[in-house]
């Protein structure tokens, strides 16, 4: 039986604490597994395969437009039309050689109410993403760690936005946290996490790199906006929980054998990325009325009235065809990782090749 968002919600609520005016939005089966990114390669078909939550209509030229007009989402907020996507994982057989991607329990995305401009704080209080906004985290190329010390600068908050826990608690072992790839089974799942941007420069829905027009707050989960990204707005933190050990029988006892899409056999280059598809007046009611019930200070999504849920059911039906023609398998078993990505271990940074001039 595979994990899912709901039933692996509870041991994830403990870890990330309590805060103000939040909720936890569990993203059901993805609505799509396909090489489409409309961020970082709009129009064409994309490097790598990513597993892609919310709105039906997430394509290659998608726009807040097109979002807004998705007849469904496979997220439980229909007011939330927005894009999550992240690299899929991947099991490589020890014994073949052959890639099989890992069954993973959905995303839950946590929308958190944190910082110096939260009005419990004393500031003025948060914004809702404007329409359109579009934020990357992490990047695929990385293959090492980046720093070994905190210096709380943009460039090395943003290498300190991925880890993972391993989940253990389900045969009473420790469960323990890191970067990379962890070493053992995880026998409750692979609960791999990222930190998103939470500042605006209040002008810029995107930039050349996806990074500048946004900024992590000071402490990452914490703190202050930078002044040159005074905009303070809703922090997102993604969690996908992977059946890791859904292959147990086939690799235990030997070298950790997952992979990321994006030609990853370390970890270091888990990466996520957010098409905001609100309807903005419903996420800044939201923002500003959900913050007084014990449930909605627990983070309880349907404490908060403003939203209109569906059934999880409703959530899982919601999916895309595939943009991709002739149509790649993604599923497994296959020789290959879809794309061109042959692996590449480190320690620099991989080369994200093309289809077009690929080495293998």
């Amino acid at each position: 039986m595979h994990l899912s968002a709901l039933s692996t919600l509870v041991p994830f609520i403990a870890a990330i604490g309590s805060a103000n005016a939040w909720f936890r939005l569990p993203c059901t089966d993805p609505v799509v597994q396909e090489r489409i990114d409309p961020i970082v390669q709009p129009g064409v078909i994309s490097q790598h395969v990513h597993t892609v939550h919310g709105a039906k209509n997430f394509g290659r030229s998608a726009t807040y437009d097109t979002l807004r007009a998705s007849s469904c989402t496979s997220c439980l907020v229909k007011e939330d039309l927005s894009a999550y996507w992240t690299p899929t994982l991947y099991f490589k057989d020890p014994n073949t050689g052959q890639f099989e991607k890992v069954p993973n329990g959905g995303l839950l995305i946590y929308y958190q109410n944190r910082g110096t401009a939260d009005k419990i704080n004393g500031g003025p209080g948060l914004k809702a993403f404007p329409p359109g906004l579009k934020m990357v985290t992490g990047n695929p190329a990385w293959r090492s760690k980046k720093t070994a010390t905190p210096v709380g600068s943009q460039a090395e908050l943003r290498t300190r936005a991925g880890f993972w826990v391993c989940l253990r608690y389900n045969v009473g072992q420790p469960d323990y946290e890191g970067t990379g790839f962890p070493t053992t089974d995880c026998e409750a799942g692979l609960n791999a996490r990222l930190h998103m941007p939470a500042c605006w420069d209040g002008k810029n829905l995107d930039s050349p790199n996806h990074q500048d027009h946004v900024a992590y707050l000071s402490s990452m989960d914490n703190g202050s906006c930078p002044s040159t990204h005074p905009v303070a707005l809703m922090k997102l933190f993604y969690e996908v929980t992977w059946d890791v050990t859904y292959f147990k029988s086939r690799w235990v006892g030997k070298p950790w054998p997952f992979v990321y899409s994006n030609s990853d056999p370390t970890g270091y280059g888990w990466h996520g990325d957010f098409f905001n598809g609100w309807a903005t007046d419903v996420l800044q009611r939201a923002i500003d009325n959900c913050n007084s019930t014990p449930d909605q200070l627990n983070g309880i999504i349907q404490a908060c009235k403003e939203f209109t849920l569906q059934t999880v059911d409703q959530a899982k039906s919601c999916k895309k065809t595939t943009e991709v023609t002739p149509a790649e398998n993604v599923n497994g078993p296959i020789p290959k990782l879809p794309g061109c990505n042959p692996l590449q271990y480190g320690p620099g940074d991989a080369t994200l090749y093309p289809t077009s001039n690929c080495p293998i």
